[in-house]
This record gives structure tokens, sequence and C-alpha cells, in this order.
């Protein structure tokens, strides 16, 4: 077998995941990792001697710009939403009152039993017509927030009902309020859990933001499709959208490992 000291005198053990290995192992693997897939992809390409015309996409560079802004708007609006109707649907499913634990339910249900872009036609069509709802770019904050906030609820009563119960009865033997209990007892160990599932459902619906094309809302892969649409360009005009997704949820994945470090504590 093989031991700790020979593993350090490899020299192949940087690559090791180890407490000891020097400050530049780390940067150093990233680069190797990154190496590795960037000549993939060059070899694929090479291969099938693709011929790049970025010189018509880089005439209609505002479009991407524009429909990156917008879909950055939509996915923050949606977010803080979809987070609010995500907790308060979380409560309302273990809430005393049977109405409001099967209304609850049954919005949780309907949600995540059918496609996203059926509830867009729907919401935006028929409900939001009905209520008067014309503004696209508001509607489409509603809708992808009702669609995101079932999903969280989920998760957020997940992690409330991972809680011991036995912590829950010592908060009532000190005296504390249905309140407290939720806010000193409840909450600060159910977030810790919750940290990984609930990052990966805001990641997606910053990229579910991208069905609301089919209601005409100009962001990013619609206004992608229009610059397709103009240059016959699909790989250049589809590469700069993956890009500008990128750029919205690797900030958000790096939020979320900061998070799960801070809150880690041993139970």
């Amino acid at each position: 077998m093989t031991t700790a000291i020979e593993k350090r005198r490899s020299p192949w053990a940087w690559l090791r995941v180890d407490a000891e290995a020097p400050a530049w192992a780390s940067a150093a693997s990233w680069l190797l990792v990154l190496a590795a897939a960037s000549l993939f992809f060059a070899a694929t390409f090479f291969r099938l001697r693709y011929h790049w015309n970025w010189e018509a996409v880089w005439a209609y560079r505002a479009k991407f710009v524009i429909g990156w802004l917008t879909t950055v708007a939509l996915s923050c609006a949606a977010l803080i939403l979809s987070g609010l109707i995500g907790a308060a649907t979380a409560l309302a499913r273990r809430s005393p009152w049977r109405p409001l634990r099967q209304a609850a339910f049954l919005y949780v249900e309907a949600i995540r039993s059918t496609p996203l872009l059926v509830q867009i036609l729907i919401l935006f069509y028929i409900v939001g017509s009905a209520l008067g709802i014309e503004d696209r770019y508001v509607a489409g904050v509603l809708i992808l927030s009702l669609f995101g906030g079932a999903y969280i609820g989920e998760i957020v009563r997940a992690g409330i009902e991972g809680v011991g119960h036995s912590q829950l009865e010592s908060a009532r033997a000190i005296g504390l309020t249905p309140a407290q209990t939720y806010r000193h007892v409840i909450f600060p160990q159910a977030l810790r859990q919750i940290l990984p599932p609930l990052a990966g459902q805001f990641i997606s619906l910053i990229k579910d933001s991208s069905l609301l094309s089919v209601i005409a809302v100009n962001e990013l892969t619609q206004n992608a499709r229009e610059v397709n649409a103009f240059t016959y360009s699909t790989l250049e005009a589809y590469l700069p959208l993956a890009a500008g997704y990128l750029l919205l949820t690797l900030p958000l994945s790096w939020i979320s490992r900061r998070l799960e470090r801070r809150y880690r504590y041993e139970t």
C-alpha cells in the first residue's frame, strides 16, 4: 500500500486533493483541465474544417449586450420573487389549516407536472389577458417566479423537515414562540442543507428565462435567434449566448460554495 510519504514524494502528488498540497496546485490543475477541454473542442472544429464568420455577427454586438442586460434584469427579479414565493409555499405546506395546505399542494403539483412552455402560453395569453397584464416583461417575471417558487418551496420544506424533532421540542421547552423557533432553530440548520439544491434551482431558473422568447421578450436567447436569422451564422450567434449565461451562472455557483463553507458546522 502506498504510504503518505510516498505520495508526497511522487511527482504527481500535487494532483491529489490534499490539505498539504502547495498553493499553486489547484490553479495548475484547473489550467490542465481547461487546456484539455480546449484542445478537444479545437480538434473537433479543425476536423470539420468549419469556416468562422465572426465579422457578420460582430455587427450585431449591441443586440447581444441589450439582450444580456434584459436577461440579467429578468433573472434578478425572478430570483428574488421566486424565493419569497417558495418560502411562503413551504410554510403553507406545513400549515395546520387544511385548505391552505391543500392549496399549496395543488399549486406545487400543477407547476411541477406541466412543461414551463405550456405554463408561459397559458399564463400570459389566458390568465394574463384576463387580469389585464399586458406588459410582457412583467408577465415574464411573474411566470418565472411562479414556476421557480414551486420547486424552491419543496426544497425549503425538505430542509425544514430535515431538522430533528427533538430540537423542536427543546425550543418549545425553553419557551420559544413558533416564529422564534423558525428563526433561531429551524432556518439556520435548514439553510445549510438546502444551499446546494437551491443554487441549482436558481441556475436553472436563469436558463429557463430563455423560454420567454416565445412571448417575444427580447432577452438574450431571442436576440441570438434574430442574429442567426440575419447572418445565417448559427455557431457564431449561439456561442456568445452560452458565454452570456455562463457569466450569470458561474458567479451564482461561486457564491453558493462560499455560503456552504460559511455555514458548515458539526451537528
